[in-house]
């Protein structure tokens, strides 16, 4: 993943775009909310505004480099017409995926598969928390869930609890569509996002 100074030189890029096309068009397309001037996108749990003059929370605070740089590369890589969702799909199966799968890996599946082991009632407590909602993504699942990551862009969560002669295992997926509005660097970003999440909510519940 890129360090934060890149992450800062990628965010003023886009802001540079970002004042040069018209956002209530984008608006209509992307399922947010066009009001003076900025774009208000619902990203998880927390709303944000994003224009010309940055990414805000509602508070008026920046958030952190990486949700930056995801809204904004969200609202710049907009289609002109939304493609149709397709499958879902794990990350590996995205075609320009493959040189973050394994930090992908890591920091989703495998941080929710060691958190959630043996506690399923935890974990369906914190996708609760966190606005999932059940959904038939795969047979025979101890927990299937959707959540709305953008407007746009559902993330899936399928988790098996562990058994004596097995392991947890959870994996995360996509719409197939997802590709046509964030590049891979920003949906491994909306991966992990989740994971944390996840683990936050978690750790609310309990203290």
């Amino acid at each position: 993943m890129q360090p934060a100074s890149v992450f800062e030189e990628t965010y003023r890029y886009y802001l540079e775009q970002i004042s040069r096309i018209d956002l209530e068009e984008r608006a209509r397309t992307l399922g947010a909310y066009f009001e003076q001037g900025r774009l208000e996108i619902a990203m998880f749990d927390n709303h944000y505004q994003v224009g010309p003059d940055g990414v805000f929370e509602q508070s008026g605070r920046k958030p952190n480099f990486a949700i930056r740089v995801v809204l904004a590369r969200y609202v710049l890589q907009c289609p002109k017409i939304p493609p149709p969702e397709g499958d879902w799909v794990t990350y590996r199966e995205f075609k320009d995926a493959s040189p973050l799968v394994g930090y992908f890996t890591a920091n989703t599946n495998k941080i929710i598969e060691t958190t959630f082991a043996g506690n399923l009632p935890g974990l369906k407590e914190a996708c609760v928390r966190l606005g999932g909602e059940e959904s038939d993504l795969g047979p025979d699942c101890d927990l299937s869930v959707r959540f709305c990551a953008l407007p746009r862009i559902p993330i899936g969560l399928t988790f098996n609890d562990r058994e004596e002669s097995f392991p947890a295992q959870a994996t995360v997926l996509f719409r197939r569509s997802a590709e046509a509005f964030l590049d891979m660097e920003c949906l491994c970003i909306l991966g992990t996002l989740l994971a944390g999440k996840l683990v936050t909510e978690a750790g609310a519940a309990t203290s």
